[in-house]
């Protein structure tokens, strides 16, 4: 059984809930990632922070970067599945709640994040499509 820790990019970097959105950017940047996880003073998942976050909801409303934090972008409870899961659960999350990025936790602590693409390497193209069409179908329920 293929696994979510099977197929994850290990090793995700957790942007600090306080840190300004400026900031969140550079280590997007510096990262060469789209999204970073937010986690907060307890290093538990907050939420994830994604670039077209920053642009849609800081800069397009006119917002400082300087002055807005990562946690201020995080909404509601963050979706999240256990290294264990297998990848038919992962997908069905992704599908369910319209997301193109997953967190992985494994003993309580964060461990990986389960992209899109990386289902795209491991899944049919037929599974994959599914992921493709719900996440453009409508907006997410919540943080992606």
């Amino acid at each position: 059984m293929t696994t979510a820790k099977d197929v994850m990019h290990r090793g995700a970097t957790c942007v600090d809930a306080n840190v300004n959105l400026t900031e969140a950017a550079r280590m997007m940047r510096d990262l060469g990632v789209g999204a970073l996880p937010i986690c907060g003073e307890d290093g538990k998942l907050k939420g994830i922070i994604t670039d077209r976050d920053i642009v849609v909801k800081c800069l397009a409303e006119g917002k400082d970067p300087d002055a807005c934090s990562a946690i201020e972008l995080a909404q509601g409870k963050p979706f999240y599945v256990d290294a264990q899961a297998d990848i038919e659960t992962v997908l069905q999350e992704m599908i369910q709640h319209k997301i193109k990025r997953l967190p992985v936790i494994e003993n309580r602590t964060l461990v990986g994040i389960v992209s899109e693409a990386d289902l795209a390497q491991h899944l049919p193209e037929e599974q994959v499509g599914r992921l493709v069409e719900a996440i453009k179908s409508g907006p997410a329920d919540h943080v992606s």
